[in-house]
């Protein structure tokens, strides 16, 4: 199966609450059609944490950028926003440490206007199944090789 390289979406939007159930629902129609199904429920789950958390540390009306890429081998999600102030993974669990379990790798990044959090998920090409029949295993017989009056 040949995958397109570097499939990717990017929205810019004001993060509320009803937008995070919004995106969730966006992210997991641009997996599904790229074929990497496994991948929707942790893929969602931890951009749920990263939206939230844009929501809830830098407020209501503040504009932030999801970027979703497929290379072919990563999915890699980022959330880039305009708050200075760095996201601290805590020991209680929840929030980064939800995003730590459910990808292989991710960080946080400073920029002129803010930052960007993003995660990646080891995410290969489906491969497709053989278009060919199996032979038929020694010995086994079918209906056509057994003389019509054997059968009766």
């Amino acid at each position: 199966m040949t995958v397109p390289l570097d499939r990717h979406y990017s929205v810019e939007l004001q993060v509320s609450a009803e937008r995070v159930s919004q995106l969730r629902r966006i992210v997991a129609a641009h997996l599904r059609h790229w074929s990497l199904d496994l991948h929707v429920r942790p893929v969602c789950r931890a951009l749920d944490e990263l939206l939230t958390n844009v929501h809830r540390h830098v407020g209501d009306g503040n504009t932030c950028v999801l970027e979703l890429r497929w290379t072919g081998r990563h999915v890699t999600v980022s959330v880039a926003d305009n708050s200075a102030r760095m996201p601290r993974l805590l020991p209680a669990g929840g929030g980064l440490s939800r995003v730590m379990a459910l990808s292989d790798s991710w960080g946080t990044c400073r920029t002129t206007d803010g930052k960007v959090v993003w995660f990646t998920r080891y995410a290969e090409a489906p491969k497709a199944a053989g278009l060919l029949p199996y032979a038929p295993l020694p010995g086994v017989r079918t209906a056509r090789d057994i003389p019509a009056a054997a059968l009766v």
